[in-house]
């Protein structure tokens, strides 16, 4: 997809703008970090050319004056709950997230454990990072938070709370997930500084929705499909409104809690900063989108992802039926169907002709590619090895595994390993044609293609395995599927 989003002008911009924030407060600056610090795949879908790291990129160019703080709720470790996009407890990852940024020379001062009421398990997990050498603060849960303003401002609310020793100008607060209490711990950071003399500001660092975009524009609609589960809505923030006369794009739980947050502000500095959330934020990114129609397609074809990864949640029992009723309207505002990916046309066509799950590739030169399932392969395994031999030029009857090698194969999983599907996964499929490549120049021809498949796009008549899903992520590829576990073979009568 051509390049819709300018990459090197969000680093330079985008830091600038955090300094020129750090030094309207007087030197020191609490910047909660909304989403995510690295491996932000959803912002790098819809903007072309936006780098998954870029956040950090551009908190690196700033590590000299700055310092994170990392937050997790208590709650979260009592549930364990658990990152879906990585498949790791909330806990295990704080951990994956202290070593990152200590890997890229960042200063990481602290961990503060959230909504704290003495449960046990956060007791056991403070008692292991300090084993590790990790420093560990309580935030404890404050009835009536965030309305009971009286409350929060004062030795039983935040002054309750541990405070954390900072040193540097800049102070990032980020956290595994949302919902775990970044905001809180700024404010209470503010208001015991305050107490001690220090002046500090706040700010945040939201990439979405992109408050200079319009409420209709597909990024801020991918925005609402991707927090569908959330039921976060975008809306025209009202307060900036009024004071400005322009209309800016927020959302609906930072413009609820404006009015509070404004209370807090005027308690602990006698007048607040801010006249709208808007002006909370230090987003930039809408000044880097650099060819608007590529971002506006980019967006479109996330929506459709998103719906389709819903439908396979909702079948699965992970997702509410209101998670996929809410992006389904998000498509009808969009103006488009499942059609707009054309993955989706080409692999139910190819299974309508077939009777039998089939998938297709959409490759960056838009070529579309199909395939079905065999005796010897399933759906994505054909697929791959098709593309794999179109992309390297290879004629389309070539075989590049023999048949008397898969046979063994097949023969393993089911007797030896107790396989219900002796068909070969993608991964497998892989396996074989590296092994082939010594002796077979078709396939190491084919497999020198694999880098060539970044950026492709994939749709699947049947819900993948979670073997196939993660060969096709550390590709590069994005994946759709529809929410169906099996296809039983019919006739091409009655599958026409």
């Amino acid at each position: 997809m051509k390049q819709g989003f300018d990459n090197d002008k969000y680093l330079r911009i985008q830091s600038e703008h955090i300094k020129q924030r750090i030094t309207s407060f007087g030197g020191k600056l609490y910047l909660e970090f909304g989403g995510k610090l690295f491996d932000d795949f959803h912002a790098s879908r819809i903007l072309p050319g936006f780098e998954p790291d870029s956040k950090l990129k551009m908190l690196m160019q700033m590590r000299d004056d700055a310092e994170i703080i990392i937050v997790i709720s208590a709650l979260d470790i009592q549930k364990n709950k658990v990152r879906s996009d990585l498949g790791i407890t909330y806990d295990v990852d704080v951990l994956r997230l202290r070593d990152e940024f200590i890997t890229r020379g960042l200063y990481v001062n602290s961990v503060v454990v959230t909504h704290y009421n003495g449960q046990s398990s956060a007791d056991a997990y403070r008692r292991r990072l300090e084993n590790m050498g990790i420093k560990v603060y309580y935030h404890h849960t404050i009835e009536g938070y965030p309305n009971n303003v009286a409350l929060i401002d004062s030795e039983d609310g935040f002054g309750k709370n541990d405070y954390v020793q900072t040193t540097k100008p800049l102070v990032v607060v980020t956290a595994p997930g949302p919902g775990s209490g970044k905001m809180a711990v700024c404010l209470s950071q503010l208001y015991q500084d305050n107490q001690r003399g220090v002046k500090a500001g706040y700010a945040k660092f939201e990439t979405f929705p992109v408050w200079n975009l319009s409420l209709t524009h597909p990024v801020n609609l991918a925005y609402e499909a991707a927090t569908a589960d959330l039921e976060d809505v975008n809306m025209i923030d009202p307060f900036h409104l009024e004071a400005y006369g322009k209309m800016a794009v927020n959302y609906n739980r930072d413009i609820e809690i404006f009015p509070v947050m404004n209370a807090l502000f005027m308690d602990i500095y006698g007048e607040s900063p801010y006249k709208s959330p808007t002006d909370m934020g230090v987003n930039m990114v809408g000044n880097c989108i650099c060819d608007d129609e590529s971002c506006r397609e980019a967006s479109l074809q996330e929506i459709v992802r998103r719906y389709y990864t819903a439908l396979c949640n909702f079948a699965e029992g992970k997702a509410a039926e209101s998670e996929v009723n809410k992006i389904s309207l998000l498509m009808k505002r969009a103006g488009i169907t499942t059609a707009h990916r054309l993955t989706t046309v080409a692999a139910k066509e190819r299974m309508e002709k077939s009777g039998v799950a089939s998938a297709a590739i959409e490759l960056g030169d838009g070529t579309l590619i199909t395939a079905e399932t065999s005796p010897l392969l399933g759906p994505s395994a054909a697929l791959l090895l098709n593309a794999l031999k179109h992309l390297a030029g290879i004629a389309h009857n070539v075989k590049l595994i023999p048949q008397q090698m898969i046979a063994p194969i097949q023969k393993t999983k089911v007797n030896y390993l107790h396989g219900h599907n002796p068909r070969l996964h993608s991964d497998e499929v892989l396996v074989a044609i590296s092994m082939m490549s010594l002796i077979d120049e078709n396939c190491k021809l084919a497999l020198e293609q694999l880098p060539n498949l970044e950026g492709a796009q994939v749709h699947c008549t049947v819900m993948l395995s979670e073997v196939d899903r993660k060969t096709f992520s550390k590709l590069g590829i994005g994946v759709t599927c529809d929410p169906v576990r099996k296809i039983t073979s019919v006739s091409r009568q009655n599958a026409r």
